[in-house]
């Protein structure tokens, strides 16, 4: 009853760190660069958090398909020769 069960966790942590943090360098599987994702961090105030929430509601989708909607259309692609 003491042993320790031999089976990975939802949670545990892999057993070749260097390998698990080069991971996320390798492409996606299926070539869709829409298909991988990285987290991104804003400090923003209260106040414009419950805004932004409340603009999200308005239009039926989630906080987080606005801002990649707006980040998208702030920033577009680059295109071959484009000084940016």
């Amino acid at each position: 009853m003491s042993e320790r069960s031999t089976r990975r966790g939802f949670a545990s942590r892999p057993a070749d760190p260097e390998h698990w943090i080069k991971a996320s360098d390798a492409p996606p599987r299926d070539s869709d660069a829409g298909g991988f994702t990285a987290r991104l961090t804003i400090d923003v105030t209260p106040d414009l958090r419950g805004r932004i929430k409340i603009a999200a509601f308005r239009r039926g989708i989630t906080v987080a398909d606005m801002l990649r909607d707006l980040l998208a259309r702030e920033f577009p692609p680059t295109t071959e020769g484009d000084p940016s």
